[in-house]
């Protein structure tokens, strides 16, 4: 295959000079594009155009539109005009769909002798092209194929319905003949974008300084030059969009810390934020492109450690709590922008000031003023090891006791759980104990998991805990721990339980 595509490839060069130049056309034929893109593969494409109409029917042809347009959602607006068809003439100019087109009629072999140079030329018939050429040489039938020798296939013409370019041909009434301004406007898949954060951690000063990058990516099949373009931070609506259920997390919880902000600021559009690129940009087809968006320097920031257990979790062996980063977008800590989702890699300097990646983590799509805790990787100094140390049945009447047991929220709710009363209830002892190896002191997060368990059981009572803690949600209670440096810390903590 990979001959018989050359061969065909080489055999262009036979075809008529005109006939393909009038197919190739000379540079773009678009006009002034501008040019919104989506984050999920999608993007919205205006095109002005100045285009003479003659009075009456005729049909105009707007080449270089993307390959991949979505035909249904295609607009041309203009003064004294009306739309009578539309065509969207994607089979594309090739060496294999000449070749298919090409089925049922003749072409002309040219063969060269590698000995002697002489050429010779024979007719032949087209009979298939799928997967192979099967060609009728006189009373013979041939297969194109690897034999060596150089074979060129002269084509007599280009047909008519295979374009150079992807074309878009419309059937036009107009009112009066004249030149006037035409839009053209469609959605494209093929076009998307995506940020990248780089984060450079300052421990000693507790500041980062963030900068951010757009990198524009375009398979369209089409070059969009000089264009403005504009970028759209969110998940527009698609019919049979798929969802992804954890596009962030990658399977790990995110770390606790993350709230949403209130503050306002930007461009906007509707429920979402664009991000226009100054100037104008050339977005060449199968290309990728970055733009610097963000560049903050001094944003105050701070090391934070977590770990999570599940419910009744006991480990033989000390575990690595997370390293979590953590600092706000605040117009007050220096960044004062809402964030699109993306990757943020975080560096610190070593000894030698030299900047060493530390982590990565992915965030959403973050409002103005939200907190952040980003998940840089495990720590290696700081471990929990959490022990059950007891699991008992406990009396109704020791369940009675603690009857007046609430939840206290972080918001300051209190709530009271109301739940059937079963027959046996348990007593669980949990101790965590949390070693700092650091020659610095620490504080870690440590989240008890499992506490909603079943829906109709939420009546999960605390009696006793050596450091207070805070119910974050039904499921999950959580304990700042701090640890001195090169020290340990024990977490004690009963749990009454109806199961």
């Amino acid at each position: 295959m990979r001959l018989i595509g050359l061969g065909i490839a080489a055999g262009l060069a036979a075809v008529p000079a005109g006939l393909f130049a009038q197919s190739a056309g000379g540079g773009s034929a678009q006009g002034d594009v501008a040019v919104t893109i989506y984050n999920n593969n999608l993007a919205l494409v205006q095109d002005v155009r100045q285009v003479t109409l003659p009075a009456g029917r005729s049909r105009q042809e707007f080449p270089d539109v993307s390959a991949v347009i979505r035909p249904e959602t295609v607009t041309l607006a203009g003064e004294g005009f009306g739309i009578v068809e539309q065509n969207f003439d994607y089979d594309l100019l090739s060496p294999q769909a000449l070749m298919q087109k090409a089925v049922g009629q003749q072409v002309t072999l040219l063969r060269t002798n590698p000995a002697t140079g002489a050429e010779t030329r024979e007719r032949a018939t087209v009979l298939a092209a799928n997967g192979g050429v099967v060609l009728k040489i006189g009373e013979r039938i041939e297969v194109l194929r690897d034999d060596g020798l150089p074979v060129r296939v002269i084509f007599d013409n280009i047909p008519p319905n295979l374009r150079a370019r992807p074309t878009l041909s419309v059937t036009m009434d107009a009112s009066r003949a004249g030149p006037r301004p035409l839009t053209l406007s469609y959605l494209t898949p093929g076009m998307a974008w995506k940020s990248d954060y780089v984060a450079l951690f300052d421990e000693k000063a507790g500041k980062i300084d963030v900068q951010g990058w757009i990198t524009l990516t375009n398979n369209t099949g089409t070059t969009f030059s000089n264009a403005k373009a504009l970028l759209v931070a969110g998940e527009v609506g698609q019919v049979q969009q798929g969802y992804n259920y954890n596009q962030y997390n990658r399977g790990r919880p995110m770390p606790g810390g993350n709230r949403p902000g209130t503050e306002s600021g930007g461009d906007q559009l509707g429920d979402f934020h664009v991000y226009p690129i100054e100037g104008r940009t050339t977005i060449a087809n199968a290309q990728t492109k970055q733009v610097s968006f963000l560049d903050a320097s001094g944003v105050p920031a701070r090391r934070g450690y977590e770990f999570r257990n599940g419910w009744l979790g006991n480990q033989g062996e000390p575990q690595s709590a997370a390293a979590i980063l953590k600092f706000s977008n605040a117009r007050s800590g220096g960044i004062g922008a809402a964030l699109p989702a993306g990757t943020v890699r975080v560096y610190m300097r070593d000894t030698k000031g030299q900047a060493q990646f530390i982590g990565e983590s992915e965030i959403p799509h973050t409002p103005g003023g939200s907190a952040l805790a980003l998940r840089t990787g495990d720590a290696f100094d700081v471990k929990v090891q959490p022990t059950l140390v007891k699991r008992e049945a406990i009396t109704l009447d020791e369940w009675e006791k603690f009857a007046r047991w609430k939840v206290t929220y972080s918001d300051g709710r209190v709530v009271e759980a109301v739940a059937e009363r079963p027959k046996t209830y348990y007593r669980v002892q949990m101790r965590y104990i949390v070693t700092n190896a650091r020659p610095i002191p620490v504080t870690v997060d440590v989240v008890q998991g499992g506490l909603n368990q079943w829906w109709w059981w939420r009546d999960v009572r605390v009696p006793e805990e050596s450091i207070p803690g805070t119910q974050d949600n039904a499921d999950e209670r959580r304990w700042e721990v701090p640890v001195a440096a090169n020290g340990k810390t024990d977490l004690t903590v009963t749990f009454l339980t109806p199961w």
